[in-house]
């Protein structure tokens, strides 16, 4: 759903940007309360790894296809305002060395799929991690039902857009109908991804998963007939560092980006499938760095294409998780200068 320069006039592009960099900043004081000193280095780790799971579209149906957006996969896995750095990171770095999504379109790319994503998809996961039972599969549930309905949302988000600085004209009734239509389709795919991804860390480290803090109950005892909190147990013992679980991950986005993504589906992806059908590209501009040594995911000059788009992904892989793991480092380091820790 990545939007390119041309679909939104610039006055929208330029608010879309204004609310794009208030959440930033917003993100960037909350992100203070979820990094710690196991969070920072995974933080990072989770945009090289959403990067990576980007590069992977699957076919949703005749001539389309769909990727993972990630808003919700990183909320649930290092806390929402942390989630929305995460996508702001990877649409950056996307944007910037890829040629993928507009330079003019950025604030609209993060607003529609780094915050509105993030913050429908964790409300939606904190309303049913309470009320069902506090257990690592409801987790896994609400983290399904959470990017499921995240992806739509998007999709209704770029309609309402679109609506206020389409450069087309396009019936608002047909674009959200088609919009909402694949991306449902597409939040399936979505809603997959992010279960089997959240599971397996909690399967393994549910102490690293943002989303799965305080999943035990309290024992209760009966007494005098009266319910009354059982004798807290010895706390357990440190699962320790979680560099195990960070070298598995990267070598996981390392492999999906630098192998897997060879096989990707080659079909255009929602937005621009609904955009070649309903005409709401007839004003795509080129992108500003459609030279880049990178741009298409490939290497420039590398001719054997199943080399140049793994070494692409590679190189995107590592930048991400540096550009990631460096500004997520410098944002727990500026939390605990102010709260007076030893640093």
């Amino acid at each position: 759903m990545h939007v390119p320069d041309g679909f939104i006039n610039a006055p929208v592009s330029a608010a879309a940007g204004v609310v794009a960099v208030g959440a930033v900043a917003v993100s960037l004081r909350g992100a203070r309360r979820e990094l710690d000193e196991r969070a920072a280095p995974l933080a990072g780790l989770v945009a090289a790894f959403i990067f990576a799971v980007q590069m992977l579209n699957f076919p949703v149906a005749a001539g389309t296809s769909g990727h993972l957006l990630g808003g919700a996969l990183a909320a649930i896995l290092v806390g929402p305002y942390t989630g929305v750095l995460c996508i702001a990171v990877v649409l950056l770095m996307q944007g910037i060395l890829f040629a993928d999504g507009g330079l003019t379109a950025l604030g609209v790319n993060i607003t529609v799929m780094g915050v509105v994503t993030v913050v429908v998809a964790y409300a939606l996961f904190r309303g049913l991690v309470l009320v069902l039972p506090r257990t690592r599969r409801s987790v896994t549930v609400a983290s399904f039902v959470a990017a499921l309905v995240s992806v739509p949302a998007a999709a209704a988000a770029f309609t309402l857009v679109y609506a206020f600085g389409g450069t087309t004209d396009v019936p608002l009734g047909k674009v959200l109908t088609a919009m909402v239509g694949v991306h449902t389709l597409i939040g399936i795919g979505e809603a997959a991804i992010t279960m089997l991804t959240v599971g397996a860390v909690v399967a393994v480290r549910p102490d690293l998963v943002y989303g799965a803090r305080g999943l035990s109950t309290p024992l209760k005892l009966r007494v005098n007939g009266e319910l009354v909190d059982a004798a807290p147990a010895a706390a357990p013992a440190d699962p320790g560092s979680p560099k195990k679980v960070w070298i598995g991950g990267v070598v996981a986005a390392l492999v999906l980006a630098g192998f897997v993504s060879f096989y990707a589906s080659a079909s255009p992806d929602g937005l621009e499938k609904v955009a070649a059908d309903k005409g709401i590209d007839k004003n795509v501009e080129e992108h500003a760095a459609a030279d880049s040594p990178l741009a298409d995911y490939g290497v420039k000059g590398v001719e054997a294409a199943r080399l140049s788009g793994g070494l692409a992904g590679v190189i995107g892989v590592g930048v991400t998780l540096a550009v990631g793991t460096g500004a997520f480092w410098a944002v727990k380091r500026r939390r605990d200068v102010a709260s007076g820790a030893q640093v």
